[in-house]
């Protein structure tokens, strides 16, 4: 997998977390995840995707930055944001506009942000380019399930993420990340 798949999945990732969030909350006020070491995996079901592992060390200013990446969520972009909250669980339902694409999505967020949280999505998507892996108007089902480990290691810094296979980079400093993250965000009405 190279860089900017690695990426995307991340993007992914964030932008389902934040997504849930940015109807209620505004960017500067979304939750971000206790300090540390965070194992997170990302499972795709009936895409011929293995799981995506990582460790990812964050801090309040990391998880704020990634979060503002995706905080934007407009009700002009969204043509359906509804946000249901019980307890810790968070159950979300959106249908949003990605470039050319429409995303239609519902979410169901379980745990904390401080020890473990599983995030459980199914999106269908329409127009914009064939995803790989994954037929036209099939939907995606894909489960984050992430734990914090504790404080990060010595060798590491916030947005330090490891992949599985040891490849490690740093969100803060990676070019591809904001190009990846561009092609995420909701397309914003012409004025």
């Amino acid at each position: 997998m190279n860089r900017q798949s690695i990426a995307r999945a991340i993007a992914l990732a964030a932008t389902v977390f934040t997504t849930a969030f940015a109807t209620t909350t505004s960017a500067a006020e979304l939750p971000t995840r206790k300090a540390g070491l965070w194992d997170m995996k990302m499972t795709f079901e009936g895409r011929n995707l293995p799981p995506q592992a990582m460790q990812h060390c964050v801090d309040a200013k990391t998880d704020k930055l990634m979060n503002s990446q995706f905080g934007g969520m407009s009700k002009e972009a969204c043509s359906k944001q509804d946000v249901q909250v019980s307890g810790s669980t968070i159950t979300m339902d959106s249908v949003c506009k990605f470039g050319q694409a429409t995303s239609t999505s519902h979410a169901v967020i379980t745990g904390s942000f401080d020890q473990a949280y599983t995030i459980k999505m199914t999106s269908t998507r329409e127009g914009g380019p064939q995803m790989p892996g994954r037929e036209a108007g099939q939907p995606m089902n894909m489960t984050i399930e992430a734990k914090w480990l504790g404080p990060c290691k010595s060798d590491q810094k916030p947005g330090d993420i490891v992949m599985a296979n040891g490849m490690k980079m740093n969100v803060l400093e990676m070019p591809s990340m904001s190009g990846a993250m561009q092609g995420m965000r909701p397309q914003q009405p012409q004025r």
